[in-house]
């Protein structure tokens, strides 16, 4: 992916900041680790709820976590992680959608699309740079990172904030709308599919690439 100059600064609600985005590889591993936290992100789910549904709450976290890791070893990277400095600050879920057989289990994420397009499936962004739009940037990378692996499209299954007060781990309607997607289907009001269809750059490679991208803070709940 193509980098950007960004200036750096800080406080107030109109600052920017850079951010790098890279892959997650086996060597990036102890960062994901300290984004995740002990609680592995979301109640030890360690993005594992797409691959095997509920039965990540029977397990323990460590398990969950374990298998994760095997994922990120064996490659291609799982997603894409976003840097401020050193330090991770946010992680998206980006792989192709076969990648994730849970989406098929639930009736309301069937496939709408016959290709074999890839899914942008979950976000986690570290407290004290939530709601500066991470989302946004992380959402970003992933087009460019999808673009160059030659998927056709990139699915997500956001929540439509206007229609629902939880919180959300799979990002907001209106986020993913004003970086291009559009809703495909809603089989039910708060969770519609949402896709931005691809134009291919070059030959498909086989993991995201690195990226620098920009963000702008910003107020209100979509990211």
């Amino acid at each position: 992916m193509a980098k950007k100059p960004i200036r750096r600064a800080r406080g107030g609600p109109s600052s920017r900041y850079a951010l790098t985005m890279r892959p997650l590889t086996p060597e990036l591993w102890p960062a994901l680790e300290d984004l995740f936290g002990p609680t592995g992100a979301c109640n030890g789910c360690w993005c594992m709820y797409w691959r095997i549904g509920t039965a990540y709450r029977r397990r323990p976290h460590r398990r969950n976590k374990d298998a994760f890791r095997e994922i990120v070893k064996r490659g291609p990277p799982p997603g894409l992680l976003a840097f401020d400095g050193n330090t991770a600050v946010g992680w998206c879920q980006l792989t192709p959608r076969d990648a994730l057989p849970w989406l098929e289990r639930s009736w309301r994420l069937k496939r709408v699309d016959p290709e074999p397009v890839w899914a942008l499936s979950c976000f986690y962004v570290r407290k004290g740079y939530r709601r500066r739009g991470v989302t946004s940037v992380l959402i970003e990378a992933a087009l460019t990172a999808a673009r160059r692996a030659g998927a056709p499209a990139l699915e997500s299954y956001p929540l439509d904030a206007a229609l629902t007060a939880s919180a959300s781990s799979t990002g907001y309607v209106s986020t993913f709308a004003r970086a291009g997607f559009e809703i495909v289907t809603r089989r039910v009001p708060p969770r519609p599919i949402m896709c931005h269809r691809l134009g291919v750059l070059h030959a498909p490679s086989a993991a995201p690439g690195e990226a620098r991208a920009q963000a702008r803070s910003r107020r209100g709940r979509p990211d």
